[in-house]
């Protein structure tokens, strides 16, 4: 694997990163409304976990990234 596949996979696991990011932030806030409150803190923390848990996730393989 050289340079090219890993940035490459970087700028991919990257994107798949902040689109979890995006829909756990979403999920939260329409849970949050549901119940008339939104923990801005605890909303932005899970987002972060499921953020790193993407991350963690595409170390197994992007099939979008060719080896």
């Amino acid at each position: 694997m050289n340079k090219d596949y890993w940035i490459k996979w970087a700028k991919a696991a990257g994107i798949r990163a902040v689109k979890t990011f995006a829909q756990a932030v979403v999920a939260g806030i329409t849970v949050g409304v549901a119940i008339n409150e939104v923990n801005w803190k605890v909303l932005f923390s899970v987002a972060a976990v499921a953020m790193i848990a993407s991350i963690f996730t595409s170390i197994a393989g992007l099939p979008e990234v060719e080896e």
